[in-house]
């Protein structure tokens, strides 16, 4: 059976995983990338291509999308290869040290070292106990906000009290013709920043925010009409809304990650933080997948620990070669990729 041999396997092609084939070029390290969704940028283009990001350097503001296809192109000259729609299923050590991941598709893929950049690994949406929320699902409530323009000139509710749910609120409120936002407490869990425009928003007419209260019923036909709000203090209220959209996070699963030996703290993997190695020689783990002391989850973050990985991965592959770093601003990218 063929096999693809590479320099570095990446398991997940998200933003962290696809800067990860830019800095392991930059030292003549080939890359092939696994993602079981059928198109590179994980999260940032599955679940909210347009949502701006304001938090990479460089960027007053970015959409998800766009920062995922500004690094395809970032990395175009490095040539990486991707198997998508596909799974990584078992890992085997073979004799000569090199790593051999197989896929669901029966894909298999060689290299000296792996780079697990899963994100939250499979993920799902944390759903509210509403006995018919399935009924309505495609036909009211989303999970996601895949397309804002859907839900121009709309009745929109939001429930949720963290990042995610804020930032849709405070963007959809120029989308919607009607936004409600509903959370279960006073306190938000989201940025100080997010919660103050909200708040402004609110002030200023341009929002509903219902807090101390959750959304307990569903209402319509084929199509969500209304929902139904239990108050903590004053009983049930029903809100017309043409779309509920429940932000409650993600139940992250690492799926057949987690039986490959490897260290896992709460669903994450434990790494150390000199070059994001894991328990397993030749095995590294890179993004929101790695848990170490001060963690944070942020993509920038996650870039951090790419470029550092791929230090000690130039060693794996190259024993005994002098790693020579080069600057872009001397070389250029040509030069790098040539």
């Amino acid at each position: 059976m063929h096999k693809i041999e590479t320099d570095i396997i990446i398991i997940g092609a998200g933003p962290v995983g696809l800067f990860a084939v830019f800095e392991a070029g930059l030292l003549k390290l080939r890359c092939h990338l696994i993602d079981v969704l059928p198109q590179a940028g994980g999260q940032l283009t599955e679940i909210y291509p347009k949502k701006p990001i304001y938090d990479i350097p460089g960027y007053p503001s970015v959409l998800a999308g766009d920062l995922v296809q500004n690094l395809l192109q970032q990395i175009a000259p490095f040539q990486p290869g991707f198997s998508l729609r596909q799974s990584a299923e078992s890992i085997e050590k073979q004799e000569d040290g090199r790593w051999l991941v197989t896929t669901n598709r029966g894909v298999q893929h060689l290299a000296p070292v792996i780079f697990i950049a899963g994100g939250l690994g499979c993920f799902e949406p944390r759903k509210p106990p509403i006995a018919n929320i399935t009924d309505f699902e495609d036909h009211g409530i989303d999970y996601f906000v895949r397309d804002p323009e859907v839900y121009r000139n709309k009745k929109i509710v939001i429930a949720g009290g963290g990042d995610s749910a804020l930032d849709w609120t405070i963007f959809l409120a120029d989308v919607a013709s009607e936004l409600t936002l509903i959370h279960r407490r006073t306190e938000f869990r989201g940025a100080l920043d997010s919660v103050e425009k909200m708040t402004d928003l609110h002030e200023k007419g341009r929002i509903k925010l219902v807090t101390n209260a959750q959304v307990t019923g569903l209402n319509g036909g084929t199509h969500l009409e209304s929902i139904v709000v239990e108050h903590d203090t004053e009983g049930t209220s029903n809100i017309e809304a043409d779309y509920f959209i429940p932000l409650f996070g993600l139940t992250p699963k690492l799926g057949p990650i987690a039986n490959w030996g490897l260290q896992i703290d709460k669903g994450a993997i434990e790494v150390n933080t000199f070059d994001y190695a894991t328990n397993i020689e030749g095995i590294f783990a890179i993004g929101d997948v790695n848990t170490y002391p001060g963690k944070l989850k942020l993509i920038l973050c996650g870039f951090h620990e790419a470029t550092l990985a791929c230090q000690s991965a130039f060693k794996i592959v190259n024993p005994g070669k002098k790693l020579s770093f080069k600057y872009t601003t001397v070389t250029g990218i040509e030069g790098i990729a040539s």
